[in-house]
């Protein structure tokens, strides 16, 4: 059958519709999609790399002369550290453009609670020996650092117990967003309790630095938050209707928006 002039034309005008641009983010989709999976099996295996240090350090008897307080205080550093690297993911993504970033954010969120977790065990259980009545006084104010620390710690476990996908979409994104939001909260606790443990030693030089870093990582997000209200249209919850479902009001934070903390 012969086949009409029009006919040959068709695809390539089809295929020329498509924009250029949106043919080279599918393909960096598709490639981040291939690599992802053992770029997480690597950072999995990065965070467990302080804790495997632990292990062998016990068994081959490195821990020094006081080994309660060389874990306590690696657990407690690297609380810290995991925690600066979660904060400064939204940071890193909007400097560099790399989208894949916040898929990362959950493991490393996950990681600060594991040794938050373990520091405050080594406390409860080495340190203590579960004497309740010691820890209380400690946890009630009789060692502030302690108090801040704890209160740092207490806000960590719903943020751990809400991380699963089915917990944000049991939650909504919205309201799961404003719970994460703890987190910065807990960095600034985090850097008192550091900050007036290390005050009794007058050794406050690492603790100044985790400071600059963190005031550094929640000024950016303040900076930029100020910027997008001057940037955003004050007639713009005017312009849509108050029933539309594109309005503001009516709309709902997807999974992955509502991570980006």
């Amino acid at each position: 059958m012969p086949t009409s002039p029009s006919q040959p034309t068709a695809q390539p005008a089809a295929a020329a519709s498509v924009p250029a641009s949106a043919v080279g983010r599918r393909d960096s989709r598709r490639s981040t999609q291939r690599w992802l999976p053992w770029g997480k099996v690597v950072v999995f295996l990065l965070a467990l790399t302080p804790l495997l240090r632990l292990v062998v350090y016990g068994l081959t008897d490195r821990l020094g002369a006081n080994p309660v307080e060389f874990i306590t205080r690696s657990t407690g550093t690297w609380t810290l550290v995991m925690l600066c690297v979660t904060l400064a993911i939204t940071p890193v993504r909007r400097l560099t453009g790399m989208p894949w970033l916040p898929r990362l954010r959950r493991m490393l969120g996950l990681f600060a609670f594991f040794y938050g977790a373990l520091h405050f065990a080594t406390y409860f259980w080495l340190d203590q020996w579960f004497d309740w009545a010691d820890i209380l006084r400690d946890v009630s104010g009789k060692r502030p650092f302690i108090t801040v620390g704890f209160a740092a710690f207490v806000l960590m476990v719903p943020l751990a117990l809400t991380s699963p996908h089915a917990m944000v979409r049991r939650l909504g994104g919205r309201r799961w967003q404003r719970l994460h939001r703890a987190i910065y909260a807990i960095a600034v606790l985090a850097i008192l309790h550091y900050w007036w443990m290390k005050a009794g030693k007058n050794d406050l030089a690492q603790p100044a630095i985790y400071a600059i870093v963190v005031t550094g990582l929640l000024g950016a997000r303040v900076i930029w938050a100020i910027g997008g209200l001057k940037r955003r249209p004050p007639s713009l919850a005017q312009t849509q209707a108050p029933g539309s479902s594109r309005s503001p009001a009516n709309s709902d934070s997807t999974v992955s928006r509502s991570r980006t903390r």
